[in-house]
């Protein structure tokens, strides 16, 4: 699964990278320490509630990690919903309708992984571009209305299984998908994205231990992605 996160990439670094055309101007924080039920910044492509829209631009929002299907009679299930497995999107009545016409991007500088040690302690991983680019996780997003008729906006970061070097940490990880198909996913009038999803191209990411600071979701800072004094990168690509 994909529990922990950073994004510390500026609102205005994120408009260029993703050509953003609509700009909510809600601004987050550097977090390096992103957890479930947290708002983050999420690439959409949306018509416009205007007059005279017809066609969906790409957006910048800030929507809350957990993903509340607009069915739940409350959002307290959106902790359960992280996660979405690629594997069964089709078939997952919370995710099936937002698979089909609500995907986002969710931007990251890398993910956490934990890869269990002796006596049951697990050492955290930092797990992120080789190039020290973006990771544009492939997510779901959804809308919920409570009884007073307040809108919340959730998303799930779509998994897929882990192979080769980084499957020896966690056998599961986020989905990226590349710049080219950004277009293609996003686009509500794509119904069926299924063949977008493929495997990170090899070489794409690597990954190093950090302190176990980050296990605590309290601490924030740089220095959590720091690598561990005395540990050695390793490389682990996909």
């Amino acid at each position: 699964m994909c529990g922990r996160y950073a994004s510390a990439r500026k609102r205005h670094e994120l408009l260029e990278e993703f050509e953003i055309e609509l700009d909510s101007e809600e601004e987050l924080e550097p977090d390096y320490n992103v957890a479930p039920t947290k708002d983050v910044y999420a690439v959409m492509s949306r018509v416009p509630r205007v007059e005279g829209a017809e066609r969906p631009v790409r957006q910048l929002r800030v929507v809350r990690w957990g993903l509340v299907p607009s069915w739940a009679k409350d959002p307290s299930i959106g902790s359960r919903l992280i996660n979405a497995r690629m594997e069964t999107l089709t078939e997952k009545p919370a995710f099936r309708r937002a698979f089909a016409s609500r995907r986002c991007l969710l931007p990251a500088d890398g993910y956490y992984e934990w890869l269990p040690q002796a006596e049951k302690k697990k050492q955290p991983f930092y797990i992120h571009p080789a190039d020290g680019g973006v990771l544009a996780m492939a997510g779901l997003y959804e809308f919920w209305k409570d009884a007073e008729e307040n809108w919340l906006v959730t998303c799930t970061v779509i998994t897929t299984s882990a192979e080769d070097h980084l499957g020896h940490i966690h056998d599961r990880m986020p989905m990226m998908i590349p710049q080219d198909k950004w277009p293609e996913w996003l686009d509500p009038n794509v119904s069926d994205a299924s063949t977008l999803l493929v495997p990170a191209s090899a070489g794409r990411l690597t990954a190093y231990p950090v302190s176990t600071d980050v296990n605590n979701v309290k601490n924030n800072g740089s220095e959590l992605i720091a690598p561990l004094e005395g540990g050695e990168e390793d490389n682990l690509l996909f």
